[in-house]
């Protein structure tokens, strides 16, 4: 119990910093000075009773690791990633190692043992619900800055905007739906529980507590949204094209009609 309440204030941190992450370069530096497992395309770096758990898709996860060392590891990580995020996601929690059972209550997490495995097991759902958090607020940015447009069309009958712009807002919709379809997958159980299926438990726990598959579903909703954006659009910049042609072919008639009363009468 002693040993409990003396871990009971140990810090874990997620963050998702990027959309992608080099784990091979960074495995090939990190090895010169440190402790690295590979792990499924993840890095595991144990140091005495903290460890950092990378994950390819940009997101990172701090045990017991001082705000100096996450700063520095989180330098060489932006030195080899893809996408840097303009704004970075991160969650805080609380540990306890060596407690009767593992389990969360109220964002601080009691674990039964130190085995890297199961704190890595653990970290799969923090990456992906910090990962998740990434994709909520992109949705919900595009959404809120594209909001005024189902109501000006509900207001005016049309959108008050021009081709170009109207082009522009669907390279943006087109953007941010694809790059979360695109890793759409990272929200299922990852693969590593294929070859250690006694430790999907444990990610379990911080899936269910962390609550990833009802915020997937409601994610989903928000896609359905931007998708929705997309195509009407999409048809309003078909209408405006075909209005165009249409003035062209009725000013290209009466063209031809003014020629023709012009040669009759001169």
């Amino acid at each position: 119990m002693q040993m409990a309440e003396n871990n009971a204030f140990k810090k874990c941190a997620a963050f998702c910093l990027a959309l992608h992450f080099d784990i091979n370069a960074l495995a090939a530096v990190l090895s010169k000075s440190t402790l690295i497992r590979i792990i499924k395309g993840a890095l595991l770096i144990e140091d005495e009773h903290s460890w950092s758990v990378i994950f390819a898709y940009g997101a990172v996860v701090h045990w017991n690791v001082s705000s100096e060392q996450q700063a520095k590891l989180h330098q060489l990580l932006l030195d080899h990633a893809e996408n840097r995020l303009t704004t970075t996601e991160e969650d805080l929690f609380t540990f306890a190692l060596n407690c009767p059972s593992t389990r969360i209550i109220e964002d601080h997490i009691e674990i039964e043992s130190s085995d890297p495995i199961l704190i890595f097991a653990l970290s799969q759902g923090m990456a992906q619900s910090i990962k998740l958090a990434s994709f909520e607020a992109n949705a919900i940015t595009t959404i809120n800055n594209t909001n005024y447009i189902p109501k000006s069309l509900a207001e005016n009958g049309r959108i008050k905007l021009s081709r170009h712009k109207i082009a522009k807002i669907r390279g943006q919709l087109f953007l941010t739906k694809s790059d979360i379809i695109l890793n759409y997958d990272l929200l299922d159980t990852p693969e590593f529980f294929w070859e250690y299926p006694e430790y999907e438990a444990f990610y379990s726990i911080t899936a269910k507590y962390l609550e990833i598959i009802p915020r997937t579903q409601v994610l989903s909703k928000k896609l359905e949204t931007i998708h929705e954006l997309f195509v009407m659009l999409a048809d309003e910049q078909k209408y405006r094209h075909s209005t165009i042609l249409e003035w062209i072919v009725i000013w290209l008639i009466a063209f031809e009609v003014g020629m023709t009363i012009f040669d009759k009468v001169f």
